[in-house]
């Protein structure tokens, strides 16, 4: 393995629990565990997968024009987005090609937007690059918070054993700021399986405490939970057709040959909206099927 790889926080445990480490986005992750990519998967769709997925990078938009100023970026609408509502957008070039595809979480106290791993550095540079003109900060967040993702049919019934939010009232992409485990964490009931689920943030260094809790508690709940790793998390996500940059989507994809348009608003004035305007206008030469 290149030196220059980085690693999560709970590296180490994946080794010593057979964890197959691969490069991956400028990261050393596993690809698998010891019980193989298709129990992986399987296990995933019929009760609850736990995945490490640090790996992602986290942006956090403050200030008086945070909401306007990704409102530009993006080609969501995100003014139509209630408090602790979470959404897939885009961010385009002015050629309609995509920079990232992102998801977006109104907080009360900022927007926080969750980026690929290899894209971080472009991304935040990106929005660094057209913020003059608006009072928004722009913080990197991601050393600071851990992301993983409880996904599955029984993964919120295994979750509501560490929580004591209600968990099971929480519609789909909304978010909310609870304990687990006695962590404060905010739980999006967000993911990129096409199964039901939650991604969790929290503080970087509970990273271990809060990847074993949910494992052990498991066997107290009688649900079946295994860590899972990229081999199975890119099969998942392949079901129900959701990209993943650099394969179904990048510089040279724009969202609609992407079959992304519904995730596009022309009401807005986002970078990139002309190019897709005179793109609707004419015939598609790509599109992915």
């Amino acid at each position: 393995m290149s030196e220059s790889l980085m690693r999560t926080r709970l590296y180490q445990w994946h080794v010593d629990h057979g964890g197959r480490m691969v490069p991956f986005a400028g990261w050393e992750m596993p690809v698998q565990y010891t019980t193989g990519p298709i129990e992986e998967h399987h296990v995933t769709r019929r009760s609850a997968g736990l995945f490490d997925i640090d790996h992602m990078g986290q942006i956090s938009l403050t200030g008086l024009d945070a909401e306007r100023f990704l409102n530009r970026l993006v080609t969501w609408d995100i003014t139509q987005m209630a408090e602790y509502e979470a959404h897939y957008a885009l961010m385009c070039y002015e050629t309609g090609g995509i920079v990232d595809d992102v998801f977006i979480y109104n907080l009360p106290d900022k927007w926080f937007v969750v980026v690929n791993a290899d894209n971080l550095a472009k991304d935040y540079d990106w929005m660094v690059a057209h913020a003059d003109g608006y009072e928004v900060t722009i913080k990197d967040v991601s050393v600071d918070t851990y992301m993983l993702a409880l996904q599955g049919p029984r993964a919120i019934e295994l979750l509501q054993h560490l929580t004591p939010a209600n968990l099971a009232e929480m519609p789909r992409f909304t978010a909310l700021e609870a304990e687990v485990d006695g962590i404060k964490t905010l739980i999006g009931r967000t993911g990129y399986t096409g199964e039901d689920g939650v991604e969790l943030f929290f503080p970087a260094g509970k990273a271990h405490h809060l990847w074993e809790r949910i494992l052990a508690a498991g066997p107290e709940t009688g649900i079946e939970v295994q860590p899972i790793g990229l081999a199975a998390r890119d099969s998942l996500r392949f079901e129900p057709s959701f990209p993943l940059y650099g394969h179904e989507i990048g510089a040279n994809i724009t969202p609609l040959e992407a079959n992304l348009g519904w995730a596009c608003r022309f009401n807005t004035d986002f970078i990139g909206k002309a190019a897709l305007l005179e793109q609707k206008e004419q015939k598609l030469k790509k599109k992915l099927i």
